[in-house]
């Protein structure tokens, strides 16, 4: 049962947050400054300077980083001139020319460290985020460029220095430039945004948890990118709150008449007098259109979504910012991760008694 008198009594938030998850969370912009810093010290600019990569292979692993290659995927988009190759290791196929990029939290993944090994044996050029110790960093050593973390934070928290990775390659491969001093520096101001001390009429965090109490989201994207932070967000929502979305992109949720029509009618906040318990299963839905990229054809499918319908919590942070679709984006992705760890902490799942820890598997 949400309890949602905590969520604006910032002592009992703190006492409930034992494990200091939303000061993880709001380390996010550390973590870009960290993972760049680490990158120069390391000559990863040196490395990339001249590669012209044949492919360029984003191996997720369990954990966050299929969710940040599908957003790196839709960053670049259908236009990008090297072909972009999501698998779990590495293709047979990967040589001299081509350059990889992955992501762990779990040093010991044994996966992992042979698929490094086999890329380093044929060439590629690699870039990998993850611990400094274990078997992954040992099949890394003086093969691959390798960013272990340098702030300590809990396990689950390393979205955005996957993410910061992947765009420090992205950005010396010449595919997609993006500034990551304004990416630390939006992510510092959601995280004040979003801080405890903020109530919830002022918090966009704690706003969002609010808005989507004893509901079921339906996180659908008006863009390509807006629906890869979707994916990410309805994880974190599982995660964290134990919260299940529905997640689309608008255009692919059309095709799904009934649960759109559903949408329609538990969406809208005209019926004042609507039976709470209308919808499947007796769920309530809560409709959220996300919108990252901007421009005449995302305008239009903003206001052609809004139209169909009218009830909908529309989330476009380039109205906050503009710093581009990969900050955009980022500070959505956060927003997001800060709503669920509020549901979560007001709904007892996390915190205290309540704290579920993963066993390794």
């Amino acid at each position: 049962m949400l309890d949602d008198s905590l969520l604006d009594d910032s002592a009992r938030l703190a006492d409930a947050d034992t494990a200091g998850f939303l000061r993880a969370a709001a380390l996010a912009g550390a973590q870009v400054r960290a993972t760049s810093e680490a990158a120069a010290e390391l000559g990863v600019s040196a490395v990339l300077a001249d590669v012209r990569p044949r492919a360029l292979v984003l191996v997720t692993r369990p954990g966050v980083g299929p969710a940040v290659a599908r957003l790196v995927g839709a960053l670049l988009g259908p236009s990008c001139p090297v072909p972009v190759v999501v698998a779990d290791s590495v293709p047979t196929w990967v040589g001299a020319l081509d350059v990889v990029v992955a992501h762990t939290d779990d040093s010991n993944d044994v996966v992992l460290a042979e698929t490094v090994d086999r890329a380093a044996r044929r060439g590629a050029q690699i870039l990998l985020t993850a611990p400094q110790d274990g078997p992954v960093a040992a099949a890394a050593a003086g093969r691959a460029l390798l960013l272990p973390p340098r702030i300590e934070l809990p396990r689950g928290f390393d979205f955005v220095r996957a993410l910061t990775g992947a765009l420090i390659v992205l950005g010396q491969l010449g595919l997609l430039r993006t500034d990551l001093d304004m990416l630390a520096d939006e992510l510092d101001r959601e995280a004040e945004r979003g801080h405890p001390m903020h109530e919830s009429f002022v918090n966009p965090a704690k706003a969002l948890a609010l808005r989507l109490a004893d509901r079921t989201p339906l996180l659908w994207g008006l863009d390509e990118v807006a629906a890869a932070v979707a994916g990410h967000g309805a994880a974190t929502l599982a995660g964290r709150a134990g919260v299940v979305s529905d997640v689309a992109d608008y255009q692919q949720a059309l095709t799904r008449p009934v649960l759109h029509r559903l949408a329609l009618q538990g969406g809208s906040e005209a019926d004042l007098f609507a039976d709470p318990d209308d919808g499947p299963s007796g769920a309530q839905l809560r409709v959220l259109l996300l919108a990252v990229r901007q421009g005449p054809a995302a305008e239009q499918a903003r206001r052609t979504a809004e139209r169909m319908l009218p009830g909908a919590d529309l989330l476009e942070p380039a109205e906050e910012v503009s710093g581009g679709d990969a900050v955009c984006a980022a500070l959505l992705a956060l927003r997001f991760e800060l709503a669920a760890l509020y549901l979560g902490l007001a709904a007892g799942t996390l915190g205290g008694s309540g704290q579920f820890a993963p066993t390794a598997v």
